[in-house]
């Protein structure tokens, strides 16, 4: 196996994610190249937050992956082995250039930027920190149709609001906030609360509305977990189930995700595996 591909396929196992990526549920010709989109994204996600580098030597490090796309998209051979590997899957699979770029987009976004004055504000986060990756498997799957796209952008979209909110207390320690500021607002929630790791007052009032709208727009794009066929449908239906899970897990403990922050173990995915496959 090609060595790029191996890290790239142990880099998706040794990180931490509620939601499966390169999964045994897969078909094996797509795990490959699925690992090194994921190796992309989470390199360069990596770019963002990891270490004690100042901004600048942040957002160089991630023009240098924009270089890397650009030589790509001028048939050029690229610089390095990660996108040497990654050139030769994107011309073979047909993938878009514009969901890197997007995510690094993001990924740029999270150095500079460390609130958002409305939802609109953080949708638009979304819709380049996660729908990309779901529109690059629908290029993988030969699915990506309009009507599956919007699918996958609302089940991308939703769990990344998911993440959010299960990493209220992770994300502040990088002096971010992924909750609407007028919304904190209007339910009387502060900066404060969040960094007393405090769920008192309205704080459950405010949660259930995040958790709600969050489970309304993964319901949204469920119907995708039926429509994709065989392992890959099966996939699909894994990982809305695993999001449903994990809004179970913050209502029940009344959001308090300070104390009670929402992990999937493996009793969970026993069951997540078991209501997919009946689903079907």
């Amino acid at each position: 196996m090609n060595a790029v591909i191996q890290d790239s396929l142990i880099l998706a196992n040794s990180h931490y994610e509620n939601f499966p990526v390169a999964s045994i549920l897969l078909p094996l010709r797509l795990r490959q190249p699925i690992g090194l989109i994921y190796s992309f994204a989470r390199q360069a996600d990596d770019f963002a937050d990891e270490g004690h580098l100042a901004p600048e030597q942040r957002l160089a490090l991630l023009d240098g992956f924009r270089q890397e796309l650009r030589l790509i998209e001028a048939g050029t051979t690229p610089q390095s082995a990660l996108f040497q590997t990654l050139a030769s899957t994107i011309i073979e699979r047909d993938l878009p250039l514009q969901p890197f770029d997007d995510l690094l987009d993001a990924f740029s976004q999270d150095v500079i930027k460390s609130r958002y004055e409305n939802f609109g504000e953080l949708m638009d986060y979304c819709r380049r920190s996660a729908n990309p990756i779901g529109r690059l498997l629908l290029q993988l799957f030969d699915a990506a149709s309009p009507r599956n796209i919007g699918y996958s952008d609302a089940i991308c979209s939703a769990l990344q609001l998911i993440n959010f909110l299960q990493d209220v207390a992770i994300d502040y320690q990088k002096d971010r906030i992924y909750f609407p500021l007028d919304e904190m607002q209007k339910f009387r929630v502060t900066e404060a609360q969040i960094a007393r790791s405090d769920a008192s007052g309205t704080w459950w009032a405010f949660m259930q509305f995040e958790i709600e709208r969050a489970r309304k727009l993964l319901q949204s794009g469920a119907p995708l977990g039926l429509i994709l066929p065989g392992r890959i449908g099966l996939e699909m239906r894994t990982i809305i189930a695993g999001g449903e899970t994990i809004l179970r897990k913050l209502h029940q403990h009344h959001g308090d995700m300070f104390q009670h922050r929402p992990v999937l173990r493996p009793w969970d995915w026993a069951r997540i595996l078991f209501k997919a496959i009946r689903k079907k």
